[in-house]
């Protein structure tokens, strides 16, 4: 009979004590080396920390939606008022102004086939430019429309072509594709917190992110 320890990932057969391997073999804990099981207990540890501190990060979330559409139903409710500016974008502040959460919803962009277009013409404005010259917008637009590992267009740099003040007419046919291939494909929306320390301090976020701690 098998029997798993959960704590440690070793299973127990026959009465003896094994650990699997990554391919799934069975070892005897008493052939695994010292620092291999210290490195295993340390892994289960962290893990064990991260996959509780994630569950209670999706409570939080779920509750701070559930508090702040209860605050605007009440609003609306009883003053007939409701929160927010363009997009649906809402900041919910203390009342002595030290304290701060905010919801953005952030348009998911995507392109559709007017975008070869546009590489179209900006291929032949590249190729009447000197090669010594706009070494910047060159590279620019070489990252724009290189194809990302999960086979997407770099989004970013798409958009700093917009910002460019260029004034060649094919660019600005080009341009004008770019914005014509855009559409929204979804929402996504962001809840972020701050505090500051006094009305007149920057505010400051408070860190949720594991990567900004």
């Amino acid at each position: 009979m098998q029997t798993a320890i959960e704590t440690t990932g070793a299973v127990i057969v026959g009465g003896k004590t094994y650990m699997p391997d990554a391919k799934g073999n069975l070892v005897p804990v008493e052939a695994i080396k010292a620092a291999d099981k210290l490195e295993d207990e340390t892994v289960r540890k962290i893990m064990g920390y991260a996959t509780e501190l994630s569950a209670q990060i999706g409570r939080f979330k779920e509750h701070t939606f559930d508090d702040l559409s209860a605050f605007e139903a009440l609003l609306a409710q009883e003053y007939g008022a409701t929160k927010g500016g363009a997009k649906g974008n809402k900041t919910f502040m203390t009342f002595d102004g030290l304290k701060k959460v905010t919801v953005q919803v952030a348009d998911l962009i995507d392109f559709g086939s007017q975008l070869q277009i546009a590489k179209s013409l900006i291929d032949e404005c590249l190729t009447e430019w000197s090669a010594e010259s706009r070494t910047e917008i060159r590279s620019i637009i070489s990252r724009a429309f290189n194809v990302e590992k999960q086979g997407q267009i770099n989004r970013t740099d798409i958009f700093l072509l917009l910002r460019l003040d260029i004034d060649d007419e094919r660019w600005q046919r080009a341009m004008d594709a770019i914005r014509a291939a855009m559409r929204v494909i979804g929402s996504k929306t962001y809840v972020r917190c701050y505090e500051r320390d006094s009305q007149n301090a920057e505010w400051r976020a408070v860190t949720i992110d594991l990567a900004k701690a």
